[in-house]
Formats: structure tokens, C-alpha cells, sequence
């Protein structure tokens, strides 16, 4: 069954159809579908799914593939993969109708089986430059129990879903690790002229930053003197434009599968800059600047990776079709309009809400439609093999 093959298969499946489906049910049905009788409910279920459901859900199964390509070994397929899908999908429902503790226990139990199943073949093959990367969806369980605790009442962090934005900040990093493999190199192999370079010193401010603000983030009114903390947001968004500088996106302007990467990665500064000016008390909602990171930052540059990696796994040509730059359009025109919708005064906010649930899901509902064929069937140049 070539959708149990590999990971990439049924959770960029699973992630489409959430993104597709759970942003409208939030925005135009709260209170039927997500009434306040379940055990998330309104913006925690949306914050929590967003982030530890797709988000989640799309880091598995592109760790799941590459894993088999970093170490040359094997990451569950069969009924190892469907187990684990089946771990995801159990714990979608629980999330919405609890009762709690097996909600806390099923979804907690999601991220540390992935962290696990990509770290076994990395370990086995001594691939230690990639072993922080299998680290990664354990931390992202860790800050999904914290959320579980805060929803709770088991422990009170700085914010409301505090564990939500503890890892959006974990996958700010993550974005800005895997945009600086894949940017440059894409770049520079699809366009010989282009001339992607990197700075040491930059190099270290940007992930500097990130890392300052990951550890100070959920502590919140408790780090004193918050004015340095936006202040350390600012430098690393100008560490991050003049790092995406470096990667000359100017010339991936004539391919969409090339320019949607870097094109996703500049709403990581745009994320920090309205961080900055949050943090300095400036009339900037914080959710514009998470939503920034989550919508733009990381869903754009998740949705070029899933169709980038579709195609090159099922033995297609990388090269986009209308479909393809339709979505991700419309994706990055719904983050804008979540983004700066409310900038835009209180008359014009819920419409531009309303355009931007509309237009962001429709990018995974494009997806969905498009790639559904492709990643439950075999490879075209390899039927028999993944």
C-alpha cells in the first residue's frame, strides 16, 4: 500500500486536511463546533491545533523522510506508520472532545514516539549532525505538556497557551535551521548564476537571538526590563533580513517551487520586528507577531517543503504547477491579512479575518485536491519501491 511507505505520505495527507478544515471550523463555528463544553475550546483548541497538530503532523513526516535519507536506514512504514498516524488522528479527536486526561495522555504521547522513531536510525548510523534535529519533536512534546498543564490549572505560565508559543518559538529555530540548508543549496543548484553566501557573524546573531528569545519567551512579565528583550528581537530581525540577503532570493524569482521557500523564511524577521515593537509597548498586537511566524514563517515554508518533497519522492519533475502557485499564494495572502488586519483598524479586522481563514485554508485545500492522487499511489518511475 504505497501510502504506508513512508512518513511523508499520510501526514502531509493528515496535515492538509486539518489545515484545510480546522481554521474555517474555528473562525465561522466557534461556538457549534468548538463550544465551550469540550475540552479545548475556542483559542486553545486553535492555538494548540495549529501548532501541535499540523505543524506537528508536517515535521513528522518530512523527519520521517529524511531520516531514511540522512542514515540509509529504514523509519516505520506498514502497520508502524499507520500506528503512529492512527496516534496522531486519536489524538485530534480527544483534543476536541476529552475527556481530559486521555487527551492529555494520547497527544502527549504523539511527539515523543516521533522523536524516537527518527532518532533509532540516526543513532544506529552515527549520523550526529542531525541528532539534535530528532531532538526536536521531544521538545516539542515537552512544550506540549506544558500546555496541557497550564489548560488545566496544574501550573500557570506567563501567557495564555503559553506552551502554544513556547513552540512556535522552538520552530522559529527549526525554520531558520532548515531554511539555511535547503535555501542556499536549492538556490544555488536550480540557478548557476546565483551566488548564496553565508556570514559567521551573522550566522550567530541569528540564531542567537532566536535562542534569547525561546528561553525568555514563556517566562514573560517575569524577565525584568523588557525593554532589552525587544531590543534583542530587533537585532535578530536584522540578522535574519541580511541573512536571507546573503542567499540572493532575487534569483529564484522565475521558479515558484524556489521563490515560495525564501519568500516564507521573510516573515521570520517580519515576526521579530513586530515582536520588537510589541515588547516596547508600541500599539502592535502580540498575535500579529505570532501569527506572523506560524501562518507566514512556518506554514508557507512548510507548504513549499511538502510540495517540493512530494514531488521528488513519487519520482515527479520539481516543477510547479498552477496549482502549486495558486496555494501558495493564497497562503501568503491570508497571512498578511491575518497579520496586519488588525494594524488596519477595528472596523476592518473581522473581515480581513474572515479573507484570511478563507484564503489560508483554500491553500491546503488545494493541496489536499492536488496531492491526494499522488501521495497514495506508487512512484512513477518506481512502482514497486519508496
Amino acid at each position: 500500500m504505497a501510502l504506508l511507505t513512508v512518513g511523508f505520505r499520510p501526514f502531509y495527507l493528515l496535515a492538509g486536511a486539518l489545515a484545510a478544515v480546522g481554521v474555517p471550523a474555528w473562525h465561522f463555528a466557534p461556538g457549534e463546533v468548538l463550544g465551550g463544553e469540550l475540552y479545548l475550546a475556542g483559542p486553545a483548541w486553535h492555538a494548540h491545533e495549529m501548532v501541535f497538530g499540523f505543524a506537528a503532523a508536517v515535521l513528522t513526516g518530512f523527519l520521517l523522510t529524511a531520516a531514511r535519507a540522512w542514515t540509509g536506514l529504514a523509519t516505520p512504514s506498514g502497520w508502524r506508520l499507520a500506528a503512529l498516524a492512527l496516534l496522531w488522528v486519536a489524538g485530534r479527536v480527544l483534543m476536541a472532545t476529552g475527556p481530559p486526561l486521555p487527551a492529555i495522555v494520547v497527544d502527549c504521547l504523539f511527539l515523543p514516539c516521533v522523536s524516537l522513531a527518527v532518532a533509532v536510525p540516526v543513532v544506529k548510523a552515527r549520523n550526529w549532525r542531525n541528532l539534535p534535529v530528532a531532538a526536536v519533536p521531544a521538545l516539542l512534546g515537552g512544550a506540549n505538556l506544558l500546555f496541557h498543564l497550564d489548560h488545566v490549572g496544574l501550573i500557570a505560565l506567563a501567557r495564555a497557551s503559553g506552551g502554544a508559543l513556547l513552540a512556535l518559538d522552538l520552530f522559529a529555530l527549526l525554520v531558520a535551521l532548515m531554511a539555511g540548508r535547503v535555501i542556499p543549496a536549492f538556490t544555488a543548484n536550480a540557478v548557476p548564476a546565483a551566488k548564496p553566501r553565508r556570514n559567521a557573524y551573522v550566522e550567530t546573531l541569528a540564531f542567537g537571538t532566536l535562542a534569547v528569545l525561546l528561553v525568555a519567551g514563556p517566562l514573560g512579565p517575569w524577565v525584568p526590563g523588557g525593554a532589552w528583550l525587544a531590543g534583542v528581537a530587533a537585532a535578530g530581525a536584522l540578522a535574519h533580513l541580511v541573512r536571507l540577503w546573503l542567499w540572493d532570493p532575487a534569483a529564484t524569482r522565475g521558479e515558484p517551487l524556489l521563490w515560495v521557500l525564501p519568500l516564507s523564511y521573510a516573515w521570520l524577521p517580519a515576526a521579530l520586528i513586530l515582536r520588537a515593537l510589541w515588547l516596547a509597548d508600541a500599539d502592535v498586537p502580540a498575535a500579529s507577531a505570532f501569527h506572523a511566524l506560524g501562518a507566514g514563517a512556518v506554514g508557507g515554508l512548510m507548504l513549499g517543503m511538502m510540495t517540493r518533497s512530494a514531488l521528488g519522492h513519487t519520482g515527479r519533475p520539481l516543477k510547479a504547477r498552477a496549482v502549486e502557485t495558486t496555494a501558495y499564494v493564497l497562503l501568503h495572502l491570508g497571512a498578511a491579512l491575518r497579520v496586519f488586519g488588525p494594524l488596519a483598524g477595528v472596523d476592518a479586522e473581522p473581515h480581513a479575518f474572515a479573507a484570511s481563514a478563507v484564503l489560508w485554508s483554500g491553500a491546503f485545500a488545494l493541496f489536499l485536491a492536488a496531492y491526494r492522487p499522488i501521495l497514495t499511489r506508487p512512484r512513477t518511475d518506481e512502482p514497486s519501491a519508496d
